[in-house]
Formats: structure tokens, C-alpha cells, sequence
């Protein structure tokens, strides 16, 4: 078995070159050997910058390269699936950016083409799930220190008016609910540990960019349970995440970006009893490259599996749906 996972990466992305291909080359079980762009002088550069040995100046260079076993798709939203499916085809085992696609049929055609090119592994990058902080809460929740689970309410927001970045330009995918609030959605079905039944959502359009910027929803998951959110794509940046139970409350102060230097709380609260736990220096990036490099080199089921990725986008087009009918719209069956 080989120690570790040779990554080539899809574009010279911000996220990649910032965040993931510096977080890979801090991992002990992955390498980052190969960077393709459509343009060959900045994947050259961007190599060289990051010491990347090899360079390319087409995706399907790279995706031929003997040298990489796994790709990271970082590119533009209406891409995602295309490029997963087709590094799949080509032997390589794939964690694509979120979210997985602009739709839930997308979504699916990404999960068929992880079935049928089995033993290949392929991932949704939903980087916040591998974070000790998020463990913590899960834990809290399923031991049941807040008692019941009833309620999860989560907010993310940012500022963006630059008409040229990807996230303002509607045709490719962009707007707030497939930027971001795909984590809102994402972390409620994680702490609930199901998917909700139906959902209700406030939709509102940037009437230059035709993004969504503003979007509230109402998840219901049965019983009285249900989980509210917020994600704006012009408004002051913040981001908190607050689930509460019928005998306990739990605080995520920095829930998405957590950085890799520095601290990170997540508090229990219960009556006047309050317990804190802190997290220094931590990577949630490299934790989910070592996780999706242990499941291709032991070959074991990756952490989140590509139905996962299904289920969040059925929610994320439900959302979409109610908020353009004004009417609750039903997930079950």
C-alpha cells in the first residue's frame, strides 16, 4: 500500500492555491504533485510558487498524468460534476469542491458516476464536518447533554459586490445558497442526524447580478424539530451557529472559517453551568485530506459519501422551490 495520496488539482482557484493546496502539503498521507490551469504560465506559476512539481496547461494534461492518483475539483459551481465524472473516468479517485452541483440531478449523475467506477473513491469537500469543534457538538448532541435536539438556527454572511467574481454571476452557478448556504443546510442535517420533511424559504434577487443575496428557510424535521438559516451575500460578514435542546444550548463561534492558527470555542451551556472547549492550531482541510487519502489508501468508505451530497442539494432545490411559490414544499417520499 503506498503511504501516501498524490493529489493533482483543477485550476489555480483561490481556495486551492490559498487554503486546500497548503493544507494537503501539511498532511503526513498526501502530496500535492500536479496543478493544471487553461492558461499554462499561471499553473507554471502557481507551481512554483507552492512548489508543486508539475504543471499544466489543460485539465485533461493532468488527468492522463501517471503521477497523480486523486484530483481536488475547486472550480466554478456548473463545473463541479463535469470534471468529477470525467477525472473518474480517468482512473482517478476525486474530492470535488462544494457544493456538488447546481441541482439534485446533478448531484445524482455525480453519485452513479462514483457507483460505477467503484473502487474509486469520490467526496463532496464539506472541509467544517472534520473539525474537532463540530465533532465536539455532535458528540454533545448524540450523548444528549443538551437533552433533545429541537432546535438549530445558523447564519452566514459576507460582503461581495465585485461583478467579476464567480459568486456574482448567476449563469455559473453563483448566489449565496449554493455558496454558502449550503453549509446551513448541510450542518442541520448533521446534528439532526436525519433529513428534514419539508422546508419554507425567502428568496431575494440582486437586480443587476441575478444572484440570490439574501435567503431564509425554515427546515421542519419532524415532531417539532426544525432548523432556521440565513445567507447573505451582501451584508456585514458574520457567521455563528446556536442548536438547542430541551436542557442545553450549543454556541459554534467561528462554525465555517475556522483558521488554521489561532483559536476556536465551542461552549455548552446548561443553566449557569457553562463548559468551553477550545481548539489551537487546527486545519480542517488537512483533517479531511487525511481522512479522504486514509479511505483510497485502506480502501474504506469515505467519511461523507456521494448520497450525502444528494440529500444536501434535494433540501437546497426545495429551498429554491419555495421561496419562487411562496408555499412550504414537501421532501418526504
Amino acid at each position: 500500500m503506498p503511504a501516501t495520496l498524490r493529489f493533482g488539482v483543477l485550476s489555480t482557484a483561490a481556495i486551492g492555491l490559498k487554503k486546500v493546496i497548503p493544507a494537503l502539503q501539511a498532511s503526513d498521507r498526501c502530496e500535492v504533485v500536479a496543478i493544471a490551469s487553461r492558461d499554462a504560465a499561471r499553473a507554471q506559476a502557481a507551481a512554483e510558487r507552492l512548489h508543486v512539481p508539475h504543471a499544466f496547461g489543460s485539465y485533461e494534461e493532468l488527468l492522463a498524468a501517471d503521477v497523480v492518483d486523486a484530483v481536488y475539483v475547486p472550480l466554478p459551481n456548473h463545473l463541479h460534476v463535469e470534471w468529477s465524472i470525467r477525472a473518474l473516468e480517468a482512473g482517478k479517485h476525486v474530492l470535488c469542491e462544494k457544493p456538488i452541483g447546481l441541482d439534485a440531478a446533478e448531484a445524482q449523475r455525480f453519485a452513479d458516476a462514483a457507483e460505477a467506477h467503484a473502487p474509486l473513491k469520490a467526496m463532496e469537500a464539506f472541509m467544517y464536518r472534520f473539525h474537532p469543534q463540530w465533532r465536539t457538538a455532535q458528540r454533545w448532541v448524540q450523548e444528549g447533554d443538551i437533552g433533545e435536539l429541537r432546535s438549530v438556527h445558523a447564519h452566514f454572511a459576507y460582503r461581495n459586490l465585485d461583478p467579476g467574481d464567480v459568486r456574482n454571476q448567476a449563469d455559473i452557478g453563483g448566489g449565496g445558497l449554493l455558496d454558502i448556504g449550503c453549509y446551513d443546510v448541510s450542518l442541520s442535517r448533521f446534528l439532526f442526524g436525519r433529513e428534514p420533511e419539508r422546508v419554507v424559504a425567502t428568496l431575494e434577487r440582486d437586480p443587476t447580478f441575478g444572484t440570490d443575496r439574501l435567503v431564509h428557510a425554515l427546515l421542519d424535521f419532524g415532531g417539532g424539530a426544525s432548523a432556521t438559516m440565513a445567507c447573505a451575500t451582501q451584508l456585514e460578514p458574520f457567521q455563528r451557529v446556536q442548536a438547542f435542546g430541551a436542557g442545553g444550548t450549543i454556541e459554534i463561534e467561528t462554525p465555517f472559517n475556522a483558521p488554521p492558527r489561532g483559536a476556536v470555542r465551542v461552549r455548552r451551556m446548561r443553566d449557569a453551568d457553562v463548559l468551553e472547549r477550545s481548539f489551537r492550531d487546527v486545519d480542517q482541510y488537512t483533517l479531511m485530506g487525511d481522512a479522504f487519502a486514509q479511505a483510497v489508501l485502506t480502501d474504506t468508505p469515505v467519511p461523507t459519501p456521494p448520497s450525502d451530497a444528494v440529500h444536501n442539494m434535494r433540501v437546497l432545490d426545495a429551498i429554491r422551490e419555495s421561496a419562487e411559490r411562496g408555499a412550504w414544499v414537501d421532501l418526504r417520499g
